[in-house]
């Protein structure tokens, strides 16, 4: 989705949630300051892994940006009861929807 929509947005996976890898998520930020961070997942919010590194990714964003302005942002599907819509239209849409919030595209 990134190359062929031309965004720049740079993309890195986290496979390991815990012990949580402090020092190489530290280590790649430290590229990023002062550039948005953002969360991706195709979980519902309330599952998945967001919950988890959300405060962990805020406390190093903080400290690598010297200020508590800079926070994580989340692109991916609201808080449900289920993990999925149950219509392929419906998920086809929120699937763009998650992709261009992460990306930074509008529209």
């Amino acid at each position: 989705a990134r190359d062929e929509s031309g965004a720049s947005a740079s993309v890195a996976r986290l496979e390991q949630f815990y012990p949580f890898p402090e020092a190489a998520v530290r280590e790649e930020l430290a590229r990023f300051v002062g550039k948005p961070v953002v969360w991706l997942q195709e979980e519902p919010a309330n599952m998945g892994a967001w919950t988890f590194v959300r405060p962990l990714f805020d406390d190093l964003l903080e400290a690598a940006n010297g200020d508590c302005a800079h926070r994580i942002q989340y692109a991916g599907r609201r808080a449900a009861a289920s993990p999925a819509t149950g219509s392929a239209r419906v998920h086809a849409a929120e699937q763009a929807q998650i992709l261009n919030a992460a990306l930074g595209i509008e529209g």
